[in-house]
């Protein structure tokens, strides 16, 4: 396997050594733009499949504000999260690293979490706050600790409710009228329309569409006569992969039934799995829509205002989502619907719209990236790399050609550190779904996963003859090289990353 031109990575017991110099020692790549500093506008969504736009060429959803950023930016179409799980992506996507190194390796939106970000390591925000930027935060949060960074906050707490939600406003709590998509709008809008001078820096960040997908009334009707294609894999035997066959209760007939009061009775085993999955997915793609309709009021306020031409605008999610492939509603595993993202970036001074990025970027990427545009340098300890050059059309030498994922719930360190935190020592600390952990690497056109936590147990994909993920061809003769040479890239790449374990 061909090795990456990056420099070593910091484990996280290093990156808070050399971060306890203070933050401006720690300053040591230079961004800067040509122009002025542009105002970041980061748009995220909480479980969006990467492909659930219309110009990612989804065949039902149409998503026009989406396409717009698409048509008149970047899209990237080979994103990744490093970690499938809400908590860690966000924390990812805050601190630029790894969850070994930040310290949220599971969900940890409760107040009794076992688990912290690390209060040692810089956030994109925090450093944009310190270099003059006004900072704001609106929408879901899903990390147990208060915001810091921000100048101001109204967040939901923990996953929120879609009707009627309480938001903690700057550490209050109120209580809001109307539906949290509308709301987290009004929001942001209200903080654009009282901008000062200077730069802004806004994280607008949704609840949808997560889980339960509830809609607001006015498109709870969409698609009502449509009867939704399924996944080519949704009747999947999980013939050559035992560990997606023991992933029982992430099926649509074992667990979603509760989701449902109006689910009809005497339905056939058959009748009801059908139902729940119709009902499941419009209602998905439906809080999309209502992402979008959103997405467009302010999107039409930059034009309106004069902001837009000097703002630069990245839209993604924190992780994939499974809607009925390989049966499964959810995400954690290293499979392409739960580990891809979507990805598009707007910034009118680049002048190069319409373009379709291929090679692959991160979320620990995007700390870095707006770093980068706004002229702050980028601390060491952030293990992404500014995705700039790609944006701007120039060579960017050594550029990754495999990604690394790790995911670690339910993993004996995980359970281990939850125990030393719980009172009652007989508590059983499994998350649900009960996935097991597991990493991997990805090429352009191989997938190694390794399920550390089942006795060696590993699993090879060819994603070009095989995009679907249904044929391990660990279980085949004839591949021994090559899961050799794919062994090698995922070490290089631990050590790279600074995991261990």
């Amino acid at each position: 396997m061909q090795a990456l031109n990056e420099s070593a990575g910091t484990s996280r017991r290093q990156a808070v050594r050399c971060l306890a110099g203070g933050a401006a020692a720690l300053l040591t790549r230079c961004g800067g733009t040509d122009g002025p500093r542009p105002n970041i506008l980061l748009v995220m969504t909480d479980d969006q499949q990467h492909g659930q736009m219309s110009c990612a060429g989804h065949p039902l959803l149409r998503t026009p504000h989406m396409d717009r950023l698409a048509s008149e930016g970047a899209r990237f179409s080979n994103a990744f999260c490093t970690n499938s799980l809400c908590a860690p992506s966000r924390a990812s996507v805050l601190t630029g690293c790894y969850s070994h190194v930040h310290g949220i390796r599971g969900n940890s939106e409760k107040a009794d979490a076992v688990e912290a970000l690390d209060p040692d390591l810089p956030t994109f925000p925090q450093l944009l706050q310190q270099a003059g930027y006004r900072t704001g935060l609106f929408g879901k949060w899903h990390l147990r600790q208060q915001p810091r960074g921000f100048d101001e906050w109204k967040i939901l707490p923990g996953q929120g409710i879609y009707f009627d939600p309480e938001f903690l406003v700057n550490g209050e709590s109120t209580k809001q009228t109307g539906y949290a998509t509308d709301i987290t709008t009004d929001f942001a809008l209200d903080f654009l329309r009282r901008r000062k001078d200077g730069p802004f820096c806004m994280l607008y960040q949704h609840k949808a569409p997560h889980r339960p997908f509830t809609p607001a009334p006015r498109h709870a009707r969409m698609f009502e006569s449509v009867d939704w294609p399924k996944p080519s894999t949704y009747d999947d035997d999980y013939a050559t992969r035992r560990v997606a066959a023991e992933a029982r209760d992430m099926r649509f007939e074992q667990s979603l039934a509760g989701d449902y009061a109006d689910l009809p009775s005497g339905l056939s085993a058959e009748q009801r799995r059908e139902w729940i999955f119709q009902r499941f997915v419009k209602d998905h793609h439906r809080a999309v829509y209502g992402v979008d309709e959103n997405l467009g009021l302010v999107l039409d306020y930059l034009d309106s205002s004069g902001l837009a031409e000097d703002t630069l605008v990245l839209y993604t999610t924190d992780n994939g989502y499974f809607l009925g492939e390989h049966g499964w509603y959810d995400k954690r595993f290293m499979y392409e619907p739960a580990l891809r993202i979507p990805l598009l970036v707007r910034y009118p001074r680049l002048a190069r719209p319409g373009v379709v990025e291929q090679r692959p970027v991160l979320n620990v990427d995007i700390a870095p990236t707006l770093l980068d545009f706004a002229g702050v340098r980028v601390p060491e300890a952030m293990q992404g790399r500014s995705m700039r050059p790609l944006l701007e059309g120039e060579p960017a030498p050594g550029w990754r050609k495999s990604v690394f994922y790790s995911y670690y719930e339910n993993s004996w360190a995980f359970r281990e550190l939850a125990r030393e935190q719980m009172t009652d020592p007989s508590f059983q600390f499994w998350t649900p779904h009960r996935v097991g952990p597991h990493r991997g690497v990805r090429t352009d056109r191989y997938k190694l996963i390794e399920y550390y936590g089942e006795q060696d147990y590993w699993e090879l994909f060819d994603l070009q003859e095989d995009p679907d993920e249904l044929r391990n061809l660990c279980e085949e003769p004839g591949h021994g090289q090559l899961i050799e040479e794919l062994r090698s890239e995922l070490n290089r790449l631990r050590e790279r990353y600074g995991e261990r374990g």
